[in-house]
């Protein structure tokens, strides 16, 4: 570290970069924290880069604090702007994003007494060099520098991988959206033209809601391996259940087992998924390669309908729409796409079927959520970090291999002394990396390692 105020790199806009800033500011030590952000303003994410009012959080407002050790701090900040908003009031995510905004600024302000500062910077970061004394050069894409003595990736959400099928060449037609949260993405889409929707999960949920409101033709198609559509949360708390003994968590056939048997006690199934969130991450890494590979397979796409839930509004707008034949979906995977002028004849096998069925559409739009698959993403600067060693991608193509406190394993399995990471990519290690109740807490203890 520096002998005066050493300077953190923190890589990443979004949530994550955000909270970890906002944290080492507010850890009252001089600090130089240099957040960059690949666009656009600080705090908006994927997420909430969003205009559409119908976009809510998938969280009441109770929960959405970016502060662990501040669980209130959203739910005071959006009650002051409208009185109107409660502890499980569905917030805007265009809100949350300007929240994210006031964060920064609030801590950024109250960190002046300490030597703390922040410096912004719009750029986007294509490789890292590593000192041999400790610390690294971050190299920009214009060829600029930034030397730091820890680099943090608090890198979000990549675009979705291109479904495998014949016919790939289609994924290079401007009538395929590979990434619907791409502002304008969605914006070659014209009135009246059908649209076939990858996967069924709450991306395609959001932008169902979002094309039926630009008048796209209904119905609107929706294809998944599965079908299966995410629960709503419940309009009111569930009992508690008793967490899980050892025996309970040891395999995925022995968890699932308890969950039912406390689906059953509790009378509400969110009761039991919401008893072992604090535990999954144990439970997971208690879990040998041979039954995470086994939950990956036969569990994962039931565990994220009930641990991923819609916002009741949504919930309830979606299902509006497929009681009124506003939007029809299907378990079953594209196994081929067949272009020609006016479109693109989409080959489905069903699900448990044999032959195929075949549907026109004018538009594809890929909703099958972020790549975590760090070798597949093309970010330059992931790529440079393997090519170099420091990173390791998950076997299970989960995200980046960490240590405990969230340090980058290398490729000779040593954690980093200068690399950290804090986002979804921690997945790999933690599984519960996406939500904020889990990403602040990663912030926080990222902060604390840096600046004890």
């Amino acid at each position: 570290m520096s002998a005066t105020a050493p300077v953190i790199v923190v890589i990443g806009g979004g949530f994550s970069g955000a909270a970890v800033a906002a944290q080492l500011l507010r850890r009252g030590r001089p600090v130089r924290v240099v957040l960059v952000n690949r666009f656009g303003p600080i705090g908006r994410g994927v997420a909430y880069r969003t205009r559409i009012e119908a976009h809510v959080l998938n969280v009441p407002a109770a929960g959405m604090s970016a502060l662990a050790d501040d669980p209130e701090h959203f739910l005071r900040w959006a009650s002051a702007r409208d009185g109107s908003i409660r502890p499980g009031t569905f917030v805007s995510r265009r809100v949350y994003g300007e929240y994210l905004e006031a964060l920064l600024r609030e801590a950024e302000s109250a960190a002046g007494p300490s030597g703390a500062t922040l410096d912004r910077v719009v750029g986007e970061v294509r490789d890292v060099e590593p000192r041999p004394g400790g610390g690294a050069a971050v190299v920009f894409a214009d060829g600029s520098r930034r030397e730091a003595d820890r680099v943090v990736l608090a890198l979000g959400n990549y675009s979705p991988n291109d479904p495998p099928a014949d016919g790939a060449g289609f994924y290079a037609s401007e009538r395929y959206v590979r990434d619907p949260w791409i502002r304008g993405a969605l914006d070659v889409i014209r009135e009246g033209e059908a649209v076939l929707l990858l996967g069924t999960g709450l991306t395609m949920m959001d932008i169902a809601l979002d094309l039926a409101s630009r008048g796209t033709s209904l119905p609107i198609r929706a294809v998944s391996r599965h079908g299966l559509l995410p629960r709503g949360h419940a309009l009111q708390s569930a009992t508690p259940a008793r967490p899980p003994a050892d025996d309970d968590t040891k395999t995925v056939r022995a968890l699932l087992r308890w969950l039912r048997h406390a689906a059953r006690e509790t009378g509400d199934w969110r009761a039991a998924v919401g008893a072992i969130r604090d535990a999954t991450p144990a439970i997971w890494q208690g879990f040998s390669e041979a039954e995470r590979s086994r939950f990956l397979r036969h569990a994962r796409p039931w565990w994220e309908i009930h641990r991923h839930r819609a916002a009741p509004p949504t919930a309830a707008a979606v299902a509006g729409m497929i009681e009124h034949g506003e939007l029809q979906t299907r378990a079953g995977r594209v196994v081929r796409w067949e272009p020609d002028a006016g479109g693109v004849r989409v080959h489905v096998r069903p699900r448990g079927a044999g032959g195929t069925e075949t549907i026109f559409v004018e538009r594809v739009v890929n909703c099958t959520g972020p790549s975590s698959d760090v070798r597949r993403v093309g970010d330059p600067l992931l790529n440079a970090l393997l090519a170099r060693g420091l990173m390791v991608a998950d076997p299970h193509r989960l995200g980046i291999l960490v240590s405990s406190d969230c340090a980058l394993v290398g490729a000779a399995g040593e954690p980093s002394e200068t690399f950290f990471l804090v986002g979804p990519l921690l997945k790999a290690r933690f599984w519960e990396a996406t939500a904020v109740p889990e990403l602040r807490r990663h912030a926080k203890s990222v902060a604390e390692r840096l600046l004890p």
